[in-house]
């Protein structure tokens, strides 16, 4: 019989942030990976152009989504960020399964920073400012590397203080917590309907029956 309390692999992450976490992987690296050919133009917008819509559905996800991908779970304040960074070093935080006050802070940076790469982009493809909107673009997408990299780094180090592996979480969609901790439903449909939503969107894009997005 296992007790409310006790440490067990529960359900924190549902479909759809999953989804929407490895979507926007592909999605960053295949721009990035574009940028510079001319010959593949076409996907760099596709790529683009679909990090920036799967953003868009997290913004909307974080207010009515499950329990752990609202915003309101781990988006605090100054006080309480610090509060939380302080403890970590000092190895005293008490940390939760879902995602923490600091790691909220590179999440909403990326999420912005894509955001702006997007509309950068967008000028920049409309010859909106001459050269000033693709140096932008070009110092936003640098800028959120750089925020990727620390991202990563404070995953693998989280894993190591928790002894958990945290980027397996974000495919399984469990972590360690008690029986009252997991949410309930793990919202396969609308995780379906995103990944088949980008795939949609990513072909309407390279294919350029969006024209007003792509010239």
């Amino acid at each position: 019989m296992r007790f409310a309390n006790q440490k067990q692999m529960v359900l924190v992450w549902d479909l759809p942030v999953r989804v929407f976490h490895w979507l926007l992987v592909v999605s960053f690296a295949g721009a990035w990976l574009t940028s510079e050919s001319e010959a593949q133009q076409m996907l760099h917008y596709a790529f683009g152009y679909s990090a920036c819509a799967l953003v868009l559905f997290r913004m909307v996800w974080g207010l009515a989504g499950t329990r752990y991908a609202r915003f309101t779970q781990f988006v605090k304040g100054p006080k309480s960020t610090l509060q939380h960074i302080k403890s970590l070093l000092t190895g005293k935080d008490h940390i939760g399964p879902g995602h923490n006050p600091a790691g909220a802070i590179a999440m909403i940076l990326l999420m912005v920073f894509i955001l702006l790469i997007g509309i950068t982009g967008y000028w920049s493809v409309k010859d909106f400012l001459g050269d000033l909107m693709s140096e932008a673009h070009e110092l936003m997408a640098n800028l959120t590397i750089v925020v990727i990299a620390i991202h990563v780094l404070a995953a693998i180090i989280m894993s190591l203080m928790q002894k958990e592996n945290l980027i397996r979480s974000m495919v399984t969609g469990k972590k360690q917590g008690t029986s009252d901790q997991a949410i309930r439903y793990p919202m396969y449909l609308i995780g379906i309907f995103l990944g088949l939503g980008w795939v949609c969107f990513f072909y309407l894009i390279f294919n350029g029956d969006i024209g007003i997005l792509t010239r």
